[in-house]
């Protein structure tokens, strides 16, 4: 079995920028959480907007609680990313080989990263249902992880798998749309410059704004999924009367979904839109943009361990030749 280093390289410094973009963002991450979860008309929401969810942490003495859950939100980040990275670099890669083809048309590149993130949904679902119960817990009464995932049944963990998949096509807009305007620039770039020293990324700015406009694009087509998959996801209240009651119709997208017409109309599934697009967007820029520039030392390093582990096995080979001679 060989292995893909090229894959590796490319889902190890995804993660990485997934795992710092992520603690950078997390208070916002947070109170976006908080605020799409609650529903309700006008005069009956307890946050106005997104400023009243961290006024609340403040007036309460309870700013720190505003990171409850970075760690296990860390680990579905950096998980979910390599396991993305992983497979949409493996998926291309096997595409070309099988399809003799030099590019990847924008179809395929839809399909490949679907499937991707197909792949990630599955695995990650349980930590990603933890870290959303977790934010939109009371401030200061936030469970552990393992406590947050065995308080209720194991198909609950997956809560908001179905959702999910159907989210595959977020990333899969956001990363075709990105390879496309990346692959654009760079040949533009290589024009200017000569062959001898070809432009073999995006300077830090380039992919920044290349990365806030894949994501902008992508969080717009698919955020009433998102906002119905936060509320499916979210903690009950304190009350175990209320959860009873509240469990039958949230644990289901019909539920959510009616929840949001009959109490906001159609405008409420687009409740916290901004302040999607101001989180997701930063953290996938700042994620891209962190790939990016850490990519190169990230594929040094792999080729570094690959040439250890060969010298070292031939090495051994070498020794058991001249114990046998």
């Amino acid at each position: 079995m060989t292995v893909d280093f090229e894959s590796i390289s490319e889902a190890t410094s995804g993660a990485i920028g997934a795992l710092l973009s992520t603690t950078i963002l997390y208070p916002l991450d947070t109170c976006k959480a908080k605020y799409q979860a609650e529903v309700g008309g006008h005069g009956q929401a307890k946050y106005r907007n997104l400023s009243d969810v961290f006024l609340e942490a403040i007036s309460t003495g309870k700013v720190l609680s505003l990171y409850q859950g970075l760690g296990t939100k860390n680990l579905q980040s950096f998980i979910s990313q390599f396991i993305y990275f992983y497979g949409y670099s493996y998926f291309k890669r096997l595409y070309v080989e099988r399809s003799g083809s030099k590019s990847i048309g924008t179809k395929a590149n839809l399909l490949l990263a679907a499937a991707a993130g197909a792949c990630n949904a599955f695995v990650t679902q349980p930590l990603d249902t933890a870290s959303s119960r977790m934010q939109t817990s009371t401030f200061g009464k936030s469970k552990g992880l393992c406590q947050t995932l065995t308080e209720g049944s194991w198909s609950e963990a997956f809560d908001g798998l179905g959702i999910s998949l159907l989210l595959t096509s977020n990333p899969a807009i956001q990363y075709t749309v990105f390879d496309q305007l990346k692959q654009r620039l760079l040949k533009r770039k290589q024009n200017i410059t000569t062959k001898d020293s070809p432009q073999e990324s995006l300077s830090a700015f380039s992919a920044f704004i290349v990365g806030a406009i894949s994501k902008s694009i992508a969080t717009i087509l698919t955020y009433p999924a998102i906002r119905c998959k936060v509320m499916i996801q979210a903690a009950d209240s304190d009350s175990d009367e209320t959860k009873k009651a509240r469990r039958k119709s949230r644990k289901t997208l019909s539920g959510v979904f009616y929840a949001i017409w009959r109490k906001e109309g159609v405008l409420g599934f687009f409740k916290g839109l901004r302040a999607q697009i101001l989180k997701t967007v930063l953290s996938s820029a700042l994620l891209l943009m962190i790939k990016e520039k850490i990519s190169a030392t990230t594929w040094v390093l792999i080729l570094a361990i690959r040439r250890y582990l060969l010298f070292s096995q031939a090495k051994t080979q070498g020794r058991i030749k001249n114990a046998l001679q």
